[in-house]
């Protein structure tokens, strides 16, 4: 199984961040832009302050009846953020996202954010770690 490092440096994935003192509808448009479903909330450190997703926008803002141009992301951000470290085995990723029903984790070590795993990334792996094994177990099998 991969760590989460590993991921990290194989998928060269761009990690998104948002200020917290930003307007929730500048989160948007850059989500639109990159075509994500969530932005890490930095502060002026560059350290992680929380995580903004479509869900807080749903949730949050819309149901709650607030202006996206006027509210700003520190008002809506989740802010108790899980994390990993990135010397986990990619399926640690699995397990937290499903015991905590998130389907973003960042990824930080000694405070600084390396990157992001979203639940579609860890399935992506999953998918191909099965494949691999069946075919071994098949050319086993048929040797």
């Amino acid at each position: 199984m991969i760590t989460v490092n590993q991921f990290l440096l194989d998928s060269k994935k761009q990690t998104w961040t948002v200020s917290s003192n930003k307007s929730v509808r500048e989160a948007l448009i850059l989500m639109k832009e990159k075509n994500i479903g969530c932005l890490i909330v930095v502060g002026d450190n560059q350290k992680l302050e929380g995580i903004f997703s479509e869900r807080d926008y749903a949730r949050k803002c819309v149901l709650a009846g607030l202006n996206s141009q006027d509210t700003k992301i520190h008002q809506l951000m989740s802010k108790n953020v899980i994390t990993i470290n990135g010397e986990e085995p990619i399926d640690a990723c699995m397990q937290i996202m499903t015991d905590k029903r998130i389907r973003h984790l960042p990824v930080v070590k000694d405070q600084k954010i390396l990157g992001i795993v979203s639940i579609g990334d860890v399935v992506k792996i999953m998918i191909s770690e099965q494949r691999h094994l069946i075919d071994q177990l098949q050319k086993f099998i048929t040797t």
